[in-house]
């Protein structure tokens, strides 16, 4: 009988002589049974011999292939082995076929989708694009359906079988693509020709909290051991992204999170550089009004001195029903110069222009992660084919930057673009793409860091920062956020940083955001003590303003500022102002009370007492492996010190109280984050949601969740030599 111990010795010392040799003898091991002996096709079979997957002891997957295409072969086998549900499902979303799984509710979905991505369109950019991006875009549908052939007892909800065009449907890997701007009850409200209200989050009352993250980089001047560092801080639904290693004989060494089914690293870093991006608050999604009337039978629309017909095309939205039929309907999608039709308001018809350039913005995703230097980074920044994101960058070499979106549409400052402009004025039409020299950047500045929290440009590098003025309004939509005034404290505080201080700054625990608003409250109530409130007040007044597990004041800030919120941000809405600095600007002394007695009865309602410290009531729960959350009071989940980012706090969990429990559970903010030092080795440590597993049997389902809320970062094993000794499984594709 072989002995466990001696197989693992033997790994180990192969991977230890070179990943070559490793590779040589895994191939000459496997050979028959991972090629000749299982289902697929030739090609897929071939990818296979030339791939290997290494699971460290947290199951995270590092996969070397010979050539590019071989690891974007097992990058995407690995993914779709941790959890293939997720993979499908954003490729159902992304080519506007979710209804197929979900039914009649998401065909409303699929139609906005489909009315921006024609899959006859995205078939003929597959045949047109470059031999590189086509071979690899083969090699992502090769890795998904050689999955399907080796996993047999996996049963797809739509999806049996991939094609290399769908990868060109799912070319940025953010928590919200632009498309997701389209308010789907306006689109439904128009193209069903019945009146729909808009939902609180589409007004902008309640935000869609997930959307947010934060950047930093350290130049060598402010590190204590002269090495650039970068911090990765994105705030997303859990489980939205795989954490991994993707290698290759031809230069291809990437790590870091990949938006599950994508064949690239989306936030992270190579052994050279990092990148981190933020979604942006720039304006590069704009809706025009048209003017549309009847002719001779046919709609057209003015444009200047033009009349020109409405473009209509049919489209086809399939969806199952309850008792599991898969029906059809038909819908005749509009569209203008502009762009599709997607709503209506004040009797005009209104079109959205957004980026839509699916072969450029692919290769500027993946050929980013080979770029080794700041030059290099631009050169594919040249694309100019990202809208969504902000940058922050780092590397070896000692550059640190800020980046604004590459793609920003050059326009006439005489126009409001926050509304829909007359899309019957050629002047308000888009006037090109602006060059990378005019968009606002910063690059290794004096002050030796730069940041982004999704605010304002302007604060990205303290006084070194693009000055507002010298840019066109439309650079940037939202101003300054609580993060934003919480991230310029620490950097303004700290002399220097290693790459561990850096995650203590991003886990420092103050609130910014009540440090403003509860000395308003602390003087309303002294203008008019109420004995009911004075408990609650004395807590307050003590407070240092930090969140923690074991704090009170935490508990009843939250619970105020909850209440607060909800009463005044349908008028902060309504004056365009950012609902923290509204209430900031607003809040009245009844307003600030009130909310107070409103946050105690829930309390003394749902928990029997004000007295609850946050960590009994901020919960981290994984059951399973279901795409909407839900939770259960009665079984074990793990208390949570760090609040919502609304309240200033890098640390993001968005906790809230779902049907049927009484504690709050986190189902969005910090996800994968991850520290790195760009010394002469790169070093970084991270931590990520959960764990690397969607199968609840597995070891690594949730085996990060206590680091996730102590803050305890673990190794990266970036190097060969740093595997040794953490080495769970080495396999070919196919080899189970």
């Amino acid at each position: 009988m072989i002995d466990k111990n001696d197989v693992n010795i033997c790994v180990n010392r192969i991977w230890r002589s070179c990943r070559v040799i490793a590779t040589f003898c895994l191939g000459t091991c496997l050979a028959t049974s991972a090629v000749a002996g299982l289902p697929g096709t030739p090609s897929e079979r071939k990818h296979a011999s030339q791939v290997t997957i290494t699971r460290d002891d947290w199951g995270i997957a590092h996969i070397h292939g010979k050539a590019d295409v071989d690891a974007v072969f097992g990058m995407t086998y690995a993914q779709a082995e941790d959890d293939f549900a997720r993979v499908e499902h954003n490729y159902l979303v992304s080519l506007g076929r979710l209804a197929e799984a979900e039914g009649e509710n998401a065909i409303w979905q699929d139609l906005r989708q489909r009315l921006f991505l024609d899959p006859s369109v995205l078939k003929t950019d597959y045949r047109r694009s470059p031999a590189w991006l086509k071979a690899l875009m083969e090699a992502w549908a090769d890795g998904l359906n050689y999955y399907l052939a080796t996993y047999p007892d996996v049963h797809p909800k739509a999806m049996t079988h991939f094609e290399p065009w769908m990868a060109l449907s799912f070319t940025d890997g953010s928590i919200g693509g632009d498309i997701e701007s389209a308010p789907l009850t306006q689109l439904e409200s128009f193209y069903e020709k019945r009146p729909i209200e808009l939902t609180l989050i589409e007004q902008g009352i309640l935000p869609h909290a997930a959307q947010g993250s934060n950047g930093i980089a350290i130049g060598p001047s402010k590190s204590i051991d002269g090495h650039a560092l970068l911090y990765i801080n994105p705030h997303t639904s859990f489980f939205f992204r795989s954490e991994l290693q993707m290698t290759s004989d031809q230069g291809l060494d990437a790590y870091g999170a990949v938006t599950w089914g994508q064949f690239f690293v989306y936030q992270g870093f190579n052994a050279h550089a990092g990148w981190m991006h933020t979604s942006s608050s720039a304006d590069n999604i704009d809706e025009f009004a048209e003017d549309v009337f009847k002719q001779k039978h046919r709609l057209v629309y003015r444009y200047g001195a033009r009349i020109i017909p409405i473009s209509e095309r049919l489209i086809e939205i399939r969806y199952r029903d309850a008792s599991g039929r898969l029906l059809s309907r038909t819908f005749t999608g509009y569209a203008t110069l502009h762009g599709p039709i997607i709503r209506k308001q004040g009797g005009k018809w209104i079109s959205m222009s957004l980026m839509n350039k699916p072969i450029l913005a692919l290769e500027q995703s993946f050929l980013r992660t080979k770029a080794k230097t700041f030059v290099e980074y631009m050169n594919v920044a040249a694309l100019k084919a990202n809208s969504s994101n902000n940058t922050i960058f780092a590397d070896d070499s000692g550059e640190i930057a800020y980046l604004h979106p590459q793609f920003i549409p050059v326009r006439s400052d005489r126009f409001d673009y926050s509304k829909p402009v007359d899309g019957s004025d050629p002047a308000t039409n888009w006037k090109g793409l602006h060059s990378l020299a005019s968009v606002p950047h910063v690059v290794s500045p004096p002050v030796g860091w730069v940041v982004n929290t999704n605010n304002a440009p302007w604060t990205a590098a303290g006084p070194d920062s693009p000055k507002k003025e010298d840019f066109p309004i439309y650079m940037n939509r939202l101003g300054q956020n609580p993060r934003g005034l919480h991230a310029l404290r620490i950097l303004s505080d700290h002399s220097k940083f290693d790459v561990r201080s850096l995650i203590d700054a991003g886990f420092d625990s103050y609130l910014p955001a009540f440090a403003r608003l509860i000395p308003p409250l602390l003087a309303a109530y002294d203008k008019n003590p109420d004995f009911e409130l004075a408990g609650p007040i004395a807590v307050l007044r003590r407070w240092d303003f930090r969140w923690g597990v074991d704090s009170e004041a935490t508990t009843l800030a939250v619970f105020w500022g909850e209440a607060l919120w909800e009463e005044m941000a349908p008028a902060a809405q309504q004056s365009g102002q950012s609902i923290f600095f509204y209430m900031l600007d607003h809040m009245k002394d009844a307003q600030s009370i009130d909310a107070l007695k409103r946050a105690l009865a829930r309390l003394n309602e749902n928990y029997g007492d004000w007295h609850i410290p946050w960590g009994r009531i901020n919960r981290f729960q994984r059951l399973d492996d279901e795409l909407n959350p839900h939770f259960d009071d009665q079984k074990p989940s793990i208390p949570v010190p760090f609040t919502s980012a609304r309240w200033g706090s890098l640390a993001s969990f968005e906790a809230e109280q779902y049907p049927n429990v009484k504690r709050y559970y986190g189902s969005e903010g910090n996800s994968f984050v991850a520290s790195v030092d760009f010394g002469p080795r790169v070093k970084a440590f991270a931590v990520n949601a959960g764990g690397e597993s969607g199968d609840p049997s597995s070891p690594h389902f949730a085996d990060q969740a206590q680091r996730y809320a102590d803050w305890e970062l673990r190794s990266v094993y970036f190097y060969p030599d740093e595997l040794e000794g953490h080495i769970e499984r080495m396999y070919r594709p196919g080899n189970r």
